[in-house]
């Protein structure tokens, strides 16, 4: 079901923790299964992400996408994170699961997020950023259930 590397990023996460006084915090969760994952960025006068954690509440690959996310920010450019996608995320790990893709959008959203902080911290615009959602299921139709 879940790739060795899908696997060793659960069993032996990269970068968990925080960052005090982190440069840029984004959080973000998924309602619809309970997942909340935050990243912690350290980014340098030179906008180049020194350090990178993670601390996420949820499954496996919950774990295991907020553990490869880290690996693919770190020592990049701003704007070379912004070009970290779900996708990229996923590839990096040998696949997920369909039922578990949702994870590697929270991963690249939380991203997002923690650069959307980092920006608005130093009042800078990122190119392509836009205002993240705080949770990934935002602006998608509600389903209304009749009892």
């Amino acid at each position: 079901m879940y790739t060795e590397k899908v696997m060793d990023h659960f069993q032996h996460p990269r970068n968990m923790g925080e960052i005090e006084n982190a440069s840029g915090v984004g959080t973000v969760g998924n309602a619809k299964c309970g997942d909340i994952m935050r990243i912690y960025l350290d980014i340098d006068e030179n906008q180049i992400i020194q350090d990178v954690k993670f601390k996420t509440f949820g499954c496996g690959a919950a774990v295991a996408t907020s553990s490869m996310a880290t690996e693919l920010v770190k020592g990049k450019n701003i704007q070379e994170a912004m070009e970290v996608t779900n996708k990229a995320v996923m590839e990096a790990l040998d696949g997920l699961p369909p039922v578990k893709v949702h994870c590697s959008l929270l991963a690249e959203e939380a991203i997002h997020a923690a650069l959307w902080d980092y920006a608005q911290k130093h009042d800078i615009k990122i190119k392509g950023l836009s205002k993240p959602k705080s949770d990934i299921h935002e602006g998608e139709e509600e389903e209304e259930e009749e009892y």
